[in-house]
């Protein structure tokens, strides 16, 4: 070249196409197993849910089971997530708005019909297992910090999650009402204080 320097390919921008190909084809597995339900997925309607050409499906994966533990896995992630601002009533309540928000995604609807099924593929059950093993992580060490810092007295973190999120569920899958910030702030409080109010004083 006329400045010395040899050509070179552009460089790749992180993420690029194939990052939102990706994603676009993720969404659309989510959104198809929301619908139909992991054993009426077809990995042929993804393409076109998704609008890529089919080999992008086929060249990232070749696997059908492949692709829904993926898209499970990873629509996961924020779901798993508590905040700790120091008030645990007022982390436990968003916690659980933000679990009836998800509940109403395609994403929770997929959740949903898979915990149903009895039989689901080993892979899809180890998926299935690792998202209820990050919701149960990410409870135990907001509970175990508010316990630390004399916020609730000890707890069993399990119990304690399963006891505030049950409702949310009933309530979000009956689709009734909308799940609103006075559920989760009278959900919490009842059992919070009921925690409170049953374990003996030292």
């Amino acid at each position: 070249m006329a400045n010395g320097t040899p050509d070179r390919p552009p460089a790749r921008r992180p993420g690029g196409r194939n990052a939102r190909v990706r994603a676009q084809i993720l969404a659309a597995t989510v959104e198809l197993v929301a619908r139909d339900g992991i054993a009426g997925f077809r990995y042929e309607e993804v393409a076109e849910f998704a609008g890529v050409h089919k080999t992008s499906v086929y060249r990232n994966w070749p696997d059908r089971e492949e692709l829904v533990v993926e898209a499970l896995l990873r629509y996961a992630e924020d779901l798993a997530s508590i905040a700790d601002t120091g008030d645990i009533h007022r982390d436990l309540a968003d916690f659980l708005l933000a679990l009836a928000g998800g509940l109403e995604t395609p994403f929770g609807r997929t959740l949903e019909q898979a915990l149903q099924p009895a039989r689901q593929s080993p892979a899809v059950q180890a998926a299935l297992g690792r998202i209820l093993d990050q919701r149960v992580a990410a409870m135990r060490r907001r509970v175990d910090a508010a316990v630390h810092r004399g916020e609730l007295p000890p707890v069993d973190s399990s119990f304690l999650g399963e006891m505030i999120s049950g409702p949310v569920h009933l309530i979000v899958n009956r689709g009734v009402r909308p799940f609103t910030r006075a559920d989760a702030e009278r959900i919490v409080g009842v059992v919070l204080a009921g925690l409170r109010a049953t374990t003996p004083s030292a």
